[in-house]
């Protein structure tokens, strides 16, 4: 009993001195709290959606969903080979060229107007607090900071782990001019050290005037938030890129809803939508979008063209990696007027006007 109790508090000790690394953040206090707590989206002491959002589906639970990633026998094809790609060189892209860059999973560059987007960095390998439990696919990590140049606006969508990396933030942190994030998402930054006055923070359906050709409007999502135990203490959101002549939607991560057609309504249509596709499954079908949401909600956006994202950096589902390229390209295919899709390897420049602009299913034939 006694050795029982000394290792209880062993492991309470360590996992104490674990959750005080600064990665964990630190949660909104003081003047930011009175902001978030006057807000719209603020109830009950935390952030909600505008619809009811249970965390898992009817009929699961946290039990059985970790009982299937950990002992339950389920295919789920991990890549073997390098995931393919090209490499871009960031620094020497003449500025008035309107390019994206896409990095894997959420994180992407876009260049626009003259100015330079950074999108949910995450070059650190690890989509998790925990060194080595979520590590990058061999061949996904071809970018590191050093290859980017200057950014103007640093944008994060949320605070979890594959969206807002510590260690990449701190790297980025003499190379970024201005953050934009959601309510609360600012605690970490100014607790990481960042300059308050450099930090944008908005709710929902906020308008950012950056210069006279380029404004960002946030909006809806529907998801959840929180770096530690405390969760939905800072609001999620999604953006929308406005020239005077093209518009772009960032969607961050997201469950389908009618958020989607409130914003293609409000914004629409748009030239270009990125939308949450992967990383999925029955279970949290209200957080992530399955395929078939996909093509519901690029319809419901009103998008010209869509780049499917969230996918082919990590596993943080039981779906095989290419499953949610394969399964969005084929609904597209089977759907009535089909949407063009932007599908490029990690790195591969898409030009953000050329309409004509192909792209390979690069991921067939990668084992």
């Amino acid at each position: 009993m006694i050795t029982f109790l000394i290792l209880l508090i062993l492991i309470v000790f360590i996992a104490y001195n674990f959750l005080q690394h600064p990665k964990f953040g630190k949660a909104p206090s003081g003047e930011r709290l009175t902001t978030i707590q006057n807000s719209p989206q603020y109830k009950n002491g935390k952030f909600e959606n505008q619809h009811f959002t249970p965390d898992l589906a009817e009929g699961a639970s946290f039990v059985g969903v970790l009982f299937e990633f950990f002992f339950k026998k389920v295919y789920r094809k991990i890549p073997t080979d390098l995931i393919p790609s090209v490499k871009t060189n960031l620094h020497e892209l003449p500025i008035d060229q309107d390019i994206l860059v896409w990095f894997g999973h959420s994180s992407y560059f876009i260049q626009l107007e003259g100015k330079r987007f950074l999108i949910d960095p995450v070059f650190s390998g690890n989509a998790s607090p925990i060194p080595g439990t979520t590590k990058s696919f061999k061949g996904s990590d071809i970018y590191t900071v050093d290859d980017l140049p200057e950014i103007d606006y640093l944008l994060i969508t949320h605070d979890h782990y594959d969206h807002l990396d510590y260690e990449t933030i701190l790297k980025l942190k003499p190379k970024t001019k201005k953050i934009i994030t959601a309510l609360g998402v600012g605690s970490h930054f100014e607790f990481w050290g960042f300059p308050p006055e450099n930090i944008i923070e908005k709710d929902w359906y906020s308008t950012i005037v950056l210069d006279e050709n380029l404004t960002i409007h946030t909006a809806p999502s529907r998801h959840f938030s929180g770096r530690s135990f405390k969760r939905c203490n800072t609001l999620w959101t999604s953006f929308v890129l406005e020239t005077k002549d093209f518009k772009m939607y960032l969607g961050g991560d997201s469950g389908y809803d009618s958020h989607f057609a409130e914003i293609g309504e409000k914004y629409g249509p748009f030239d270009i939508a990125l939308i949450d596709n992967g990383q999925y499954n029955e279970k949290w079908k209200y957080i992530h979008n399955m395929p078939e949401d996909v093509i519901k909600a690029m319809k419901d956006l009103k998008a010209k063209r869509v780049f499917p994202v969230h996918s082919s950096k990590f596993a943080l589902s039981l779906h095989s990696w290419d499953e949610p390229l394969i399964r969005v390209t084929e609904l597209n295919n089977l759907s009535e007027n089909p949407i063009s899709l932007i599908t490029p390897m990690i790195g591969e420049a898409v030009e953000l006007k050329n309409e004509n602009q192909e792209f390979k299913q690069w991921w067939k034939g990668v084992r």
